[in-house]
């Protein structure tokens, strides 16, 4: 669809501006999916921009159904959920663990416990004396 409010050059320019900014290949901005970054990425005015309807309109279609997230940032903002999923596993872990070491280290206090009174009752039941083993006769 042509344009008649700019000339056939200046849409060319701004549908291939849009087509670098939606690839997230930028050349002239920085790449994020405004409507001032498609003008400085074509290297129109703002105010001329403005006046391209037809492409301002498959501009808002496609930020209306894609959403303004470059490639970039999708994937970003998807390694960042990714991430988060992992620390939440690994926090748990964590949990578990440290709960299963504080439960082992009461277990090793309690049979420390009982050696110490194990080898105190030996100690105070004094020295085995060994029976003759044959009768005296």
């Amino acid at each position: 669809m042509t344009d008649t409010s700019v000339s056939a050059k200046t849409e060319d320019k701004l549908r291939a501006a849009m087509g670098r900014l939606l690839a997230g290949k930028p050349q002239h901005s920085d790449g994020r999916l405004t409507k001032n970054n498609l003008a400085l990425e074509a290297g129109v005015s703002p105010a001329t921009m403005f006046r391209a309807k037809a492409v301002l309109a498959d501009w808002d279609a496609h930020i209306d159904t894609h959403g303004s997230l470059t490639p970039g940032e999708a994937r970003r903002d998807a390694d960042i959920d990714d991430f988060r999923r992992k620390l939440a596993a690994a926090k748990k872990e964590i949990t578990e663990l440290n709960r299963q070491l504080t439960a082992a280290t009461t277990v090793i206090a309690s049979l420390h416990h009982d050696n110490q009174m194990l080898r105190t009752e030996d100690d105070a039941a004094g020295a085995v004396v060994a029976f003759p083993s044959q009768p005296r006769g």
